[in-house]
């Protein structure tokens, strides 16, 4: 039976305006997948935040008649709070295969308009990471730099689908980028995200 593994992240999702999806890509290959199971886990400092949304997320997952874990239950703050080798990520992706596991989404903060490495990173959107491993070894210091998020205002996220199937190569199958406006009620912003996502994934045909 497979499964799916839901990778999130990185996420400051409070705001003012609702979220607004900006970019989407999906695998040409997408269609030959399938995915069960998920674990959510969210790529960012704040244990509120990352317990708000990958709860929310699990559930709305669940709902839909998904297998779903937090990656709060799998990861430990003693994880993720030093730097990850492309071995121990390997060795990530292994244990969860052992445990039913067949993908991965991930989602992270990108960026910000008022901020220089935000405009360095919009100029290079499309430019993919196609495996689980290198995204979260590129952006594993969303957990412990404590500048990561100081000037920022509009924030940008990433929702990517990565697939962990035994049968199928390790590859990217879905991404979308959504705006998020400066934090005001968390609740309310995990909830219009979540939805961005559903909506999103449920016209490109991807999980919902």
């Amino acid at each position: 039976m497979k499964y799916l593994f839901l990778f999130t992240a990185s996420l400051l999702f409070l705001g003012c305006a609702a979220p607004k999806l900006i970019s989407s890509w999906k695998s040409p290959e997408a269609d030959d997948y399938q995915v069960y199971k998920v674990l959510v886990v969210g790529m960012t400092q704040d244990e509120e935040v990352r317990t708000a949304f990958e709860t929310r997320l699990r559930d709305a997952l669940r709902s839909k008649g998904f297998e779903a874990e937090k990656s709060m239950e799998l990861f430990d703050k003693a994880f993720t709070a030093s730097e990850k080798t492309e071995a121990d990520l390997d060795q990530v992706e292994q244990n969860l295969l052992a445990q039913g596991f067949d993908a991965i989404l991930l989602t992270k903060i990108i960026g910000s308009e008022n901020r220089e490495t935000f405009r360095q990173r919009i100029s290079n959107i499309d430019n993919l990471y196609t495996q689980f491993s290198n995204d979260y070894l590129s952006n594993q210091n969303v957990y412990y730099d404590s500048d990561y998020y100081e000037t920022f205002k509009i924030y940008t996220a990433e929702t990517s689908l990565y697939c962990i199937c035994l049968e199928k190569e390790r590859a990217l199958i879905w991404r979308g980028n959504i705006n998020v406006a400066e934090p005001v009620k968390l609740e309310k912003t995990i909830d219009s995200y979540i939805k961005v996502i559903q909506d999103t994934m449920q016209k490109e045909e991807i999980l919902f």
